[in-house]
């Protein structure tokens, strides 16, 4: 049995930009695409970046988690412990500025987590994160 995939779309204004940050900097793998978008391999997902002009990108508001704002809408994707802070490194290596640097919340909490938010090129907020325990991602 394979595990269920799902597929997003994030708008962007520049694909040559949405190459170099999702293929560049994220590392992921470019799948098909066409003058208009870009399919990106994200962990086994398909994200599509769709090239969209005017307004409409990035952010809408902001939410509250552990005391912090957070950018609404928001994609994100739970990763190994490791993974994460790979990835974490490689962004600022990248020179990334993050909306919320790479931390820990919940400490000593059923939903003890590794997050780290920011936006891509376009806008569009991204969220990562790792759990010390997978077990406990949906724990109250």
């Amino acid at each position: 049995m394979t595990r269920p995939a799902f597929h997003l779309a994030f708008p962007v204004d520049d694909l040559a930009r949405a190459r170099a940050f999702y293929g560049g900097v994220l590392g992921l793998p470019e799948g098909r695409s066409s003058d208009g978008w870009v399919d990106w391999d994200f962990h086994g997902h398909q994200v599509v970046t769709h090239l969209v002009a005017g307004p409409g990108l990035g952010a809408a508001g902001h939410g509250t988690v552990d005391g912090r704002p957070v950018p609404v809408p928001h994609f994100g994707l739970v990763l190994d412990v490791e993974a994460f802070h790979d990835l974490a490194r490689r962004l600022a290596q990248a020179g990334t500025e993050f909306v919320i640097e790479p931390s820990l919340r919940f400490e000593g909490q059923p939903g003890e987590q590794w997050t780290m938010f920011l936006l891509d090129p376009a806008g569009n907020a991204l969220e990562f994160k790792a759990f010390r325990d997978e077990s406990r991602l949906f724990a109250r």
